[in-house]
């Protein structure tokens, strides 16, 4: 498993527990609140990996080729 693979899984495990502790119900206003936020500072970190890993994918796509692989015409 990657290091990207491993970061996407934590991040998206956080989300499901804040997603779980407010279909719950038993936080208050500001409790909620404040999930809600968390929530919303991991998606933008599980977009941000997202595009890394993006990036990483096409840089790869557009090196060289590796030593005994061939390119397609």
């Amino acid at each position: 498993m990657s290091i990207a693979t491993e970061t996407l899984d934590a991040l998206v495990g956080e989300l499901e527990a804040a997603a779980a502790s407010l279909r719950r119900g038993q936080l208050d206003a500001e409790q909620a609140a404040a999930v809600v936020e968390r929530c919303a500072d991991l998606a933008t970190r599980v977009g941000a990996e997202l595009d890394s890993v993006e990036r990483a994918a096409r840089a790869e796509a557009h090196a060289e080729p590796r030593p005994g692989q061939e390119e397609l015409l």
